[in-house]
């Protein structure tokens, strides 16, 4: 095998390692999560969120010691960016769930899609394929066939959706420009931001859940099984948290929102394994299967010559020609 051809087979091993490595701590830490509110009444999400950058924080500190990252220099301006866009979303998206139907935050979710093209466009001059766009627009189908059901909509609940699904565009933009910006790799990023987040959300966490619960997170009646499934749900965590930044490092914002609906999928047969067979129809295993044909389609049309590519600067030679032509221009008045 040629040294070019061992590079690229180690390319797609490093890559599916990854996106099986979130899709494992993902699907996880959902169940985690459903079993712990749903069975056990742990209904503080924002507080748990912070728990959660808590023990990622201990996690990246341990290995700082250890020797596994470096250390390095992200500009505290960054730094406040990331925190404030992720922040927004944690907090946006619980607000959306609470006050607009489970249909529109569906409907929320999947607009992340076109916002993180929209941004790519803008910000990256990214340009994509007819057979890219048309494969996105399969997988959204497929997926809101699979979620969407009642759809509600008010003011307030649309602005939630709104801040929430921008932030969220904005924080896992951030993630794959930062990494890009400054050279630096997941472990990196997250010891960075990781400490920050968790500081804000433990502070704002519990005034944040009482307000949507009316449940003081002090008052909780803590058993040991109910605590270790918040221990459980803090370990898995750590791995998502990292697995979301390899991911969005080695791919983009895009690419991990398409093919990240896998995940949708996995949630939604486990819950029908594990929670009850109610939601099991044929309408929701066929938005599963155009979902699925979606995401083959997105993943085949994106990685070919011009699918998904970066524009090119503008030619420095046409720059020189527009400027040979003023200065013709000129001597010919001049003549």
């Amino acid at each position: 095998m040629s040294p070019k051809g061992s590079k690229d087979s180690r390319k797609v091993s490093l890559d599916l390692a990854a996106w099986l490595f979130n899709i494992v701590t993902s699907v996880g830490i959902i169940m985690v999560n459903k079993a712990l509110m749903a069975t056990y009444g742990f209904t503080f999400a924002t507080t748990l969120t912070g728990l959660h950058f808590a023990a990622t924080t201990m996690m990246t500190l341990i290995l700082k010691y250890l020797g596994y990252i470096q250390t390095t220099h992200l500009p505290s301006s960054d730094i406040i960016k990331f925190v404030i866009f992720s922040n927004f979303s944690i907090v946006g998206m619980n607000v959306s769930l609470m006050w607009n139907s489970v249909g529109f935050y569906q409907i929320a979710k999947l607009s992340m899609i076109p916002v993180s093209c929209f941004l790519e466009v803008v910000l990256d001059r990214v340009q994509y394929s007819r057979d890219t766009k048309l494969s996105i627009l399969v997988v959204l189908l497929g997926v809101a066939i699979c979620t969407v059901t009642d759809v509600s909509v008010n003011a307030k609940g649309f602005i939630a959706a709104f801040i929430a699904v921008w932030s969220t565009a904005l924080q896992q933009y951030y993630v794959h420009f930062l990494q890009r910006k400054h050279s630096i790799g997941s472990f990196n990023l997250l010891g960075h931001t990781a400490p920050p987040q968790a500081v804000s959300l433990l502070l704002v966490g519990p005034f944040m859940d009482y307000w949507l619960t009316e449940k003081r997170v002090d008052d909780f009646h803590y058993t040991s099984t109910s605590t270790m499934f918040v221990v459980l749900s803090c370990a898995i965590a750590i791995g998502t948290n990292l697995s979301q930044f390899i991911c969005i490092g080695r791919f983009t914002a895009v690419s991990f929102q398409v093919l990240g609906h896998m995940k949708t999928i996995l949630v939604l047969i486990l819950g029908f394994l594990f929670f009850g067979k109610e939601g099991l129809n044929l309408h929701v295993v066929v938005g599963m299967m155009v979902a699925i044909v979606g995401m083959v389609w997105y993943g085949h049309a994106s990685s070919r010559p011009g699918g998904k590519e970066r524009a090119p600067p503008p030619s420095n030679n046409i720059l020189e020609e527009e400027v040979g032509l003023v200065k013709a221009n000129e001597i010919d008045e001049k003549v």
